[in-house]
C-alpha cells in the first residue's frame, strides 16, 4: 500500500487526477453493479443500439489514457472491478470528455460448459475495456451512450447497420 502512494505522488498532477477519477468512477459502478439490473440499464443508453465507429484522430491519446488507467486502477481497488465495473466506470470517463460509447454485454461457456458472462466497451473503433477476451463471447445485449450533439463538432451518431 505505501509503494501505491509514493507511485501516487510521483505522478505529474494531470495523471493523479486522471488516477483519483478513475478510482472515484470505479466505486461508483460497483455500487450501481449491486443494484437490480432495471434500476442501472436506463443509465448506461439506449438498448441495443450502438454509437458510430468513427473516430476524431484527436480524440486518441484521452481514450488511450482512459483505457490505460483504468485498467491499472481496478487492480488494486478494494473492492472487485471486474468487467462489467470497468466498462461502466470507463463509460462515464469517455462520457464527462464528451465522447460516446457502446457497451456490450456477452456470454459464452467456460471449459465445464457452465455459463460465463463478460462486458467490454467500445468507443469509435477501439475497445477499451475487456478486448482480450470480448472475441469468445456472444453479444446479447449493448447500450450506446450517445451524447447531445454540438452544432460545431462533427457528428458521432448511431452506427449505420
Amino acid at each position: 500500500m505505501v509503494k501505491l502512494i509514493r507511485l501516487f505522488f510521483a505522478m505529474r498532477p494531470r495523471e493523479q487526477l486522471l488516477t483519483l477519477e478513475a478510482f472515484v468512477l470505479l466505486g461508483w459502478a460497483r455500487i450501481m453493479k449491486s443494484k437490480p439490473f432495471p434500476q442501472v440499464a436506463p443509465k448506461l443508453g439506449l438498448h441495443m443500439e450502438e454509437t458510430s465507429r468513427e473516430h476524431r484522430k484527436e480524440d486518441e491519446p484521452v481514450i488511450r489514457s482512459i483505457s490505460r488507467v483504468i485498467g491499472k486502477v481496478s487492480r488494486h481497488t478494494p473492492w472487485e472491478s471486474m468487467c462489467m465495473v470497468k466498462a461502466m466506470a470507463a463509460m462515464k470517463m469517455l462520457e464527462r470528455r464528451k465522447l460516446e460509447s457502446t457497451l456490450y454485454m456477452g456470454t459464452s461457456r467456460d471449459k465445464e460448459g457452465k455459463l460465463i458472462a463478460h462486458a467490454w466497451l467500445r468507443t469509435g473503433p477501439y475497445v477499451i475495456t475487456g478486448a482480450e477476451e470480448a472475441p469468445a463471447f456472444t453479444v446479447v445485449s449493448k447500450f450506446a451512450k450517445v451524447l447531445v450533439q454540438d452544432q460545431a463538432q462533427p457528428s458521432r451518431s448511431l452506427a449505420k447497420e
